[in-house]
């Protein structure tokens, strides 16, 4: 069987050898913490792969701040691993999926259809009472491999997308940042606060029960369609700060069978970077 959207913690735990785990863990206010994270406690055999490192791209004066990582050294990285065409990936972190999103979204940038999100990421694999290692990682499991760059399984569009299309509106922009951020009434990261005009909030923890783990696929269809009203999903645009937590709400919109929306992976700290742009305020567009 193959995972494509998430794993539940008893099923990874019965195929955990034949997978390849990567903890996602990262803090914004702290790039070494998930590292340091990892090396303290981990599921067994879990790799670790930094948002910064290994999962951007090289960050310039207006790229945001999580620019897309080149498709070929993400190729790279990912055989590295031992990730072959047929291994099944799996990403966790201990924050209900927020940053581990980014990574099953880059793996299907790339063509690679068995990835999944753990649900409930690292804090439910404890809750089940399965183990944990820690400290230096023994030699890696798995050979290294040539895994090949295939036909893109998710889309994505661009800043200059984005522009063109703000008369218009034939594009839904959802933004997955919190309601304070979208209003522009806090911004602890970016110089200026606000949202794309036009744009709707759907914060990621609308997509989480209490525990952290997703909500049944068809509370998450119900929401969304709700939220797209008559517009199909490959006319709805993902975005948040950096494009990392807009890939939350991209998988929940897959988990709950509405496939094709696009991630806009400059997001907000792109946007905001050139002052001729317009910014919207409040809970109007």
């Amino acid at each position: 069987m193959t995972w494509t959207t998430l794993v539940e913690v008893e099923e990874l735990a019965l195929r955990l050898d034949e997978c390849l785990v990567v903890d996602c863990r990262h803090e914004l206010s702290d790039p070494q913490a998930g590292r340091r994270a990892w090396l303290a406690g981990r599921i067994p055999g879990a790799v670790f792969l930094h948002q910064d490192e290994d999962l951007a791209g090289p960050v310039g004066p207006h790229t945001g701040r999580h620019p897309l990582p080149d498709p070929q050294a993400l190729r790279r990285r990912l055989g590295e691993l031992g990730l072959g065409e047929s291994t099944q990936l799996v990403a966790y972190d201990d924050v209900g999926g927020a940053m581990a999103a980014r990574l099953w979204w880059l793996a299907r940038s790339i063509g690679h259809m068995a990835v999944a999100v753990l649900d409930g990421g690292l804090p439910a694999w404890r809750a089940a009472g399965y183990p944990i290692e820690s400290g230096e990682p023994a030699p890696p499991r798995r050979a290294p491999v040539e895994l090949a760059l295939r036909e893109p399984l998710a889309g994505w569009v661009d800043v200059e997308a984005i522009e063109r299309d703000l008369e218009r509106r034939s594009l839904l922009l959802v933004d997955a940042r919190t309601p304070e951020r979208h209003r522009g009434e806090a911004e602890p990261i970016d110089p200026v606060a606000g949202h794309i005009p036009g744009a709707r909030n759907r914060p990621l923890g609308l997509n989480l029960r209490p525990d952290g783990r997703f909500l049944p696929a068809p509370v998450l269809r119900q929401a969304f369609a709700e939220l797209l009203g008559d517009r199909s999903p490959d006319a709805v645009v993902h975005f948040c700060g950096s494009g990392i937590s807009a890939c939350h709400n991209l998988l929940a919109m897959e988990h709950a069978g509405l496939h094709g929306s696009l991630l806009y992976p400059g997001s907000w700290s792109q946007w905001c970077s050139d002052p001729s742009r317009p910014v919207a305020t409040g809970e109007g567009s």
